[in-house]
């Protein structure tokens, strides 16, 4: 199993802060696929993702245990 973080509008549009699901032998983009399907996250595309706190790209293969952040981008004045 895996523990997907959700940060910001994501959060909201989660419900929750994470959730725990089997993303093991997955892409990171395979993960945001199906996690928009599910919760029907908006701008997926411009997320920034950390695996295990450490910044990682849409082709990164995802492990059992990972923990997997999602991370929109921010802005401020």
């Amino acid at each position: 199993m895996n523990k997907v973080l959700f940060f910001a509008h994501l959060r909201d549009a989660v419900g929750k802060e994470s959730v725990m699901i089997d993303a093991a032998g997955n892409t990171v983009a395979e993960l945001k696929a199906k996690l928009t399907k599910v919760y029907k996250l908006p701008k997926m595309d411009v997320v920034m993702t950390a695996i295990n706190e450490e910044f990682a790209q849409n082709d990164e293969m995802i492990q059992e245990g990972d923990t997997i952040a999602f991370i929109p981008p921010v802005s401020g004045g």
